[in-house]
């Protein structure tokens, strides 16, 4: 099982969303950026490390907000999810073809990978932080 960690960030009122390039194996699709952690890192510094190398920007990472495990057709990911504030940076695309920020209402009308819905079904239930 591979381990993956996915930040909510939020900020004024809205959730930064992802979307998958072309060429990825669920390209389209949309997500809550994050990726895999490093062997030794913590899920905090692994979210850190990953939202700057795919979006450019500075966060911190708060509370824990829920866990998702999905079987894909070659593998079985492990998705923990951060509450995350944004602090600094300018947001750069690095690994996806664009982002959004995204109301909690409005989040059920973006194709989302499959591990990533239940925390949008979570998210419209949770105000956290709102």
């Amino acid at each position: 099982m591979i381990e993956v960690i996915a930040a909510v960030i939020q900020d004024k009122g809205t959730i930064l969303i992802a979307r998958r390039p072309i060429g990825d194996k669920l390209a389209g699709k949309w997500e809550f950026p994050g990726g895999k952690v490093e062997v030794g890192e913590t899920p905090e510094e692994c979210l850190r490390r990953e939202i700057k190398e795919e979006v450019n920007i500075e966060i911190s990472v708060s509370d824990f907000f829920g866990e998702s495990i999905y079987e894909y057709p070659n593998r079985t990911i492990q998705l923990k999810a951060y509450w995350c504030t944004w602090l600094s940076g300018e947001i750069e695309l690095n690994s996806h073809d664009t982002i959004e920020w995204v109301d909690i209402a409005c989040l059920s009308d973006y194709d989302f990978a499959p591990a990533d819905l239940p925390f949008v079904d979570k998210l419209r239930g949770d105000s956290h932080g709102f």
